[in-house]
């Protein structure tokens, strides 16, 4: 048979699938394959699960609603668990299979597989380009010539290059040859992760897969009409609207970066175009940077130095990262911030830069600790992303200048009520407001309001600069 695999990996969808559309233009049988890749369930370097419960629970359901857009089309996912290169021999074996379809990725780990894969396949391997929202074809730039600053990269992006159009859904995909074991998709417990119920403090009830994907998309741009305001909103703390929350489906190709540009553009057309519908454009271009930051940097974006080779000294404090990752630095703001991490998979923008700058400023943690950590929880995280903003916070990566965030002054100008912390705080719902961000100055002694709870005193000395904005 002429037959093709399609390998799904960070791109979870059936809309604008370059491998999937391309095989079944190609190929008269395609197989569909998935592998929860082993990797994915080990521990960091400073021993975080790699992926803990959100973002586990959030790929389960990612790879169902897959499964169930691919039977719509007539065929179905095949699913494997493990070595995602033996299972491809294994079912090109099966299938006689020619060709492998699939998304080039660009980190170590993932590129490691792909070298292993090349080793034993013997046919022909096709990858594409789906996770940027500009192909690296038709940006204006040679990989080692991308600039270290952002302004002038989105700058020449802007005036040369342009977004490409979305592939179309294919209108069907035949059935699979009948010796191919489908294979079942794995429940949490079959990783060995215990299943948490949704906390309903969660700023929306996060669901993976496309079908959600293209809810949310709906929902924010022509439901809401929210994007029309997201510019003024972007830095909020609380409730679904502040942002897109797009990011979520984005990391594992739930939605294509392209599909939500194209979007933005009839938006503009169909209702308005203003500050608010560009910056979430804006917002997609630093994700395209980060990425070609990290093709032009390789393995440097993980070491403690980053690209900026810049040595800094950091503290061995395991005290320090407990209670950082806990929520119980004695700091409101951090502490609400993590805390809604730990309990919902997600956090912030502003609480992101927060937290990062005091781990790394104020703790003088080795940044790469937070990094793994967000790695382990956020529902949205995105490697380049993730390693390209700490490094920034950290003062390794694209910006040199030391990023200090006054938490205090922050906590004041984006939570004034402190609304936010008492959200997450059961502890200090009774007290003021005029103190409830930095509780050790209150007159009482007993600022733990919450009878039986006692809110942690700060792990460190509080710095002199925050005072005048007690």
């Amino acid at each position: 048979m002429n037959t093709a695999i399609v390998w799904f990996r960070n791109d979870l969808r059936v809309h604008d699938n370059e491998a999937l559309f391309k095989a079944t233009e190609k190929f008269d049988h395609v197989i569909p394959f998935y592998c929860f890749e082993e990797g994915l369930f080990q521990k960091t370097r400073f021993g975080f699960p790699k992926i803990a419960t959100h973002r586990a629970r959030f790929l389960i359901e990612s790879v169902q609603n897959l499964k169930k857009n691919i039977q719509k089309l007539g065929s179905d996912l095949v699913v494997r668990t493990g070595n995602p290169v033996k299972h491809l021999i294994d079912l090109s074996k099966d299938s006689q299979a020619i060709a492998i379809f699939c998304h080039k990725e660009i980190t170590a780990e993932e590129v490691e597989i792909e070298k292993q894969l090349a080793k034993l396949f013997e046919g022909e391997i096709t990858y594409f380009y789906g996770a940027a929202l500009y192909h690296p074809n038709d940006i204006p730039f040679k990989m080692e010539e991308i600039p270290t600053v952002f302004t002038p990269f989105r700058k020449k992006i802007e005036e040369r290059s342009k977004v490409r159009a979305c592939f179309p859904i294919p209108e069907k995909i035949k059935q699979l040859p009948s010796q191919i074991f489908i294979g079942q998709i794995p429940l949490l417990e079959d990783f060995g992760i215990e299943f948490v119920e949704k906390d309903t403090r969660e700023v929306l009830p996060f669901q993976g897969g496309e079908d959600e994907a293209m809810l949310r998309l709906n929902h924010y741009f022509y439901e809401s009409k929210e994007l029309s305001l997201y510019k003024e909103k972007r830095n909020g703390l609380i409730g679904a609207n502040y942002s897109s929350k797009l990011s979520v489906w984005l990391w594992n190709g739930c939605i294509s970066p392209r599909r939500i540009y194209w979007e933005v553009k009839n938006y503009e057309q169909q209702v308005e175009a203003n500050d608010s519908t560009y910056w979430l454009i804006f917002e997609l271009i630093w994700r395209d940077y980060f990425k070609y930051i990290a093709i032009k940097y390789g393995n440097r974006i993980f070491h403690k130095k980053g690209i900026q080779n810049q040595v800094y000294q950091y503290k061995d404090n395991r005290d320090f990262v407990k209670a950082w990752t806990t929520g119980q630095t004695g700091v409101p703001f951090i502490d609400a911030n993590m805390r809604e991490l730990n309990a919902t998979g997600f956090m912030s923008n502003r609480g992101r830069q927060n937290v990062a700058s005091f781990l790394v400023k104020e703790l003088q943690l080795d940044w790469r600790i937070g990094a793994e950590y967000f790695e382990s929880m956020l529902l949205d995280y995105d490697v380049c992303s993730n390693y390209g903003n700490w490094m920034y916070i950290a003062g390794v990566g694209n910006d040199s200048r030391d990023r200090y965030f006054n938490i205090i002054l922050q906590a004041k100008n984006y939570d004034p009520d402190g609304e936010y912390v008492k959200l997450w705080i059961s502890e200090l719902v009774e007290l003021e407001k005029k103190v409830v961000h930095h509780p050790w100055t209150t007159q009482n002694t007993l600022f733990n309001q919450v009878e039986g709870v006692e809110y942690p005193k700060m792990v460190i000395p509080p710095p002199t600069y925050w005072e005048k904005h007690y």
